[in-house]
């Protein structure tokens, strides 16, 4: 069962999740992975880089207290009685005072490398678990938290997108096993290490990841996905109220239709439930007796040619073109080259019959940094 930002936003929210996890731990051997409370990750990416480029004195002391503060206040509702608050009050208390020493370290260097902001962006996921697994524990649920390295989770040295090594699932395997018949796992998600112990993170929204290379490795009967809609709809419910939820969906379909633009379940998570054929289902933490999405091995069809619509919002088309590409190899190489070296994602490429432009699209905050690698890959400002 995963559980992201929207449905942990609080205390309130947590005590929610709380209940949940135990109606269902009470008859099913449950692993629970955690994102970090809704903003969180954002808030710790956009301190980072205020350090970076300039600062006020006491930027550092007061984004302390404000993340300290909203995360006590959770506590406080999350885990009524105050003598069981104690532990996970000193936890998040050590774990902010070791993010203050090293966003002091930021400050003063004025600069952060991969590794840092991994470390940095981690905190929320490292906080957050401790926080439900101690409410489980005031309901009498036993109980432990894991960080992604503590359950297994080993990946390579892509900071900020990390992969997972083929021998994950076996260590996740052999951490978390012992412990499904006698107590409810919380994994951080997002976050990992590599096999030095360095801490990784999975890339944006990469709990869902997490949770689905956990339920691969337990060979779990369906992994959940929990969000604040009833599963995977045929629009946006925001944008379309008419909206209906889609029962049941393919591996496939699912993937494309979060490639392009559905948000309740990352594109990556499908891939390693589908190798395993396990079930996916996308469920509502505001409506926790729907039954949701369930994404399935094999081709569902449905009376309608259609499906869902889906719509990419904020990107950025870009074109390189001149005539002398027709027949001259390798440019397309040069292009995706320098794009990835920037760290710069194309989400879709487009290239006419007679090879004279190559069209692409990448997210709108990326695009003008994506014109100036393109200008300085093809030396453009030799001309």
């Amino acid at each position: 069962m995963k559980f992201g930002g929207t449905s942990i936003g609080d205390g309130e929210k947590i005590r929610n999740v709380a209940k949940i996890v135990k109606e269902y731990s009470e008859e099913n051997e449950v692993v629970v992975v955690l994102s970090a409370l809704r903003g969180v990750t954002d808030s710790l990416e956009g301190i980072a880089k205020t350090l970076i480029k300039d600062s006020k004195e006491g930027t550092i002391e007061k984004f302390i207290q404000e993340m300290g503060g909203r995360h006590l206040s959770a506590i406080e509702v999350a885990i009524p009685k105050e003598e069981q608050r104690i532990e996970v009050i000193e936890t998040v208390d050590e774990g902010l005072r070791e993010l203050q020493e090293v966003l002091l370290g930021i400050y003063f260097l004025g600069e952060a490398t991969p590794r840092s902001l991994d470390y940095i962006m981690s905190f929320g996921e490292r906080i957050s678990a401790p926080i439900l697994s101690a409410s489980l524990r005031s309901l009498g649920v036993e109980s432990k938290s894991f960080m992604g390295g503590e359950a297994g989770l080993i990946t390579d040295s892509t900071f900020g997108g990390a992969s997972p090594l083929p021998e994950s699932y076996e260590m996740i395997r052999d951490k978390l096993e012992p412990f499904l018949k006698k107590e409810v796992s919380v994994v951080s998600g997002f976050i990992a290490e590599n096999s030095d112990g360095v801490i990784t993170t999975l890339g944006r929204d990469g709990s869902d990841y997490t949770a689905s290379i956990v339920g691969t490795a337990l060979d779990a009967d369906e992994i959940w996905i929990f969000t604040d809609v009833d599963g995977i709809m045929t629009y946006n419910p925001k944008i379309i109220p008419e909206a209906r939820t889609i029962p049941i969906i393919s591996y496939l379909e699912a993937m494309e239709l979060t490639y392009f633009g559905t948000s309740v379940i990352h594109p990556k998570a499908i891939e390693p439930a589908m190798n395993r054929g396990i079930p996916v289902r996308v469920k509502n933490t505001f409506n926790p007796s729907n039954s949701g999405t369930r994404i399935v091995k094999g081709y569902k069809k449905d009376k309608r040619v259609v499906k869902a619509v889906t719509a990419i919002e904020d990107v950025a088309s870009l074109m390189v073109a001149g005539a002398g590409m027709m027949g001259t190899p390798g440019v397309a190489a040069r292009v995706f080259s320098a794009l990835a070296k920037r760290k710069i994602n194309v989400m879709m490429i487009s290239q006419g019959s007679s090879e004279a432009n190559i069209s692409m699209v990448v997210e709108a905050k990326y695009g003008e940094d994506a014109v100036r690698v393109l200008h300085e890959a093809f030396e453009l400002e030799r001309l």
